[in-house]
């Protein structure tokens, strides 16, 4: 992340950037309005959990295993093909998250590596931390520069040395660069994207932003398209402030959407459609 280092919270720097205070404001606007909403008083736990459902679905979809959402409902066995195993790696990360949160602030790359373990489901020598030189990376949606494993080990203690230290920077603006970095760096031989999108949601609800978690980022990702997510991503690895911005704008839009998603599931519930 080329703003590291830059100032004493070079996190909250990026909020300076044009446009950026723009979209945490829009996010917090629609944040707000699926909160208000009569039926979360009531049926909170219900939105929370189609919320994980939806948005584990989205992260999937980023990662290839698009499925509809019936489908996802429908299925118990995820072990069979990869679309499955993809899905299903998901599904588990999108029920861990909620036990890390109190972990995340003391130990970012603790929370990571236990990420990456659910989400390969596997007991192989290279799950659970950060790659080494010479392993291969198995994400093959994410056709970026590949940094090297010293490189990879530097920035992530980077990172977690920001996350500790705390920032003044809005929540949108910390969980969009925890995902950014994480993408860019793609810091585990497989999983990074589901791992990075894990980590985006784990930012936005234990800042408070989103407590009970019932605005899905990946569900906006996901409909904004892999296309543009991935352009959106390039921005970000330029460290270009207008890269830097995009990538911001895109991921609180992506909230937006996630927090519109969860607004026409109260609907559905109030009306008694679901």
């Amino acid at each position: 992340m080329s703003t590291t280092g830059a100032t004493a919270d070079p996190l909250a720097a990026l909020g300076s950037l044009p446009g950026v205070a723009e979209s945490v404001e829009s996010v917090r606007k629609a944040v707000d309005r699926v909160y208000g909403h009569r039926v979360m008083r009531r049926r909170s736990n219900e939105i929370t959990s189609e919320a994980a459902l939806r948005g584990a679905r989205g992260s999937a979809a980023l990662s290839g295993a698009d499925w509809a959402l019936e489908e996802v409902r429908r299925r118990t066995d995820f072990s069979g093909d990869g679309d499955a195993r993809v899905m299903g790696a998901a599904l588990r990360l999108t029920a861990e998250a909620g036990q890390l949160l109190s972990i995340w602030r003391q130990s970012p790359l603790r929370v990571l590596a236990r990420l990456h373990l659910v989400a390969a489901a596997t007991s192989g020598d290279e799950v659970g931390r950060p790659r080494r030189a010479g392993e291969p990376v198995d994400e093959p949606l994410v056709e970026l520069r590949l940094p090297d494993a010293d490189e990879v080990h530097g920035r992530l203690d980077g990172l977690s040395e920001l996350i500790i230290a705390g920032s003044s920077a809005p929540a949108l603006v910390t969980a969009a660069v925890v995902h950014g970095e994480l993408l860019a760096l793609r810091p585990f031989t497989s999983h990074n994207g589901l791992v990075a999108r894990t980590a985006e949601r784990i930012v936005l609800v234990g800042s408070g932003l989103d407590p009970k978690s019932v605005c899905p980022a990946e569900v906006g990702h996901a409909e904004l398209g892999r296309a543009a997510y991935l352009a959106a991503l390039e921005g970000y690895v330029s460290g270009t402030p207008e890269g830097m911005a995009a990538w911001i704008a895109h991921c609180g839009r992506a909230v937006e959407l996630g927090a519109r998603e969860s607004t026409a599931v109260c609907e559905a519930l109030q009306r008694g459609a679901a």
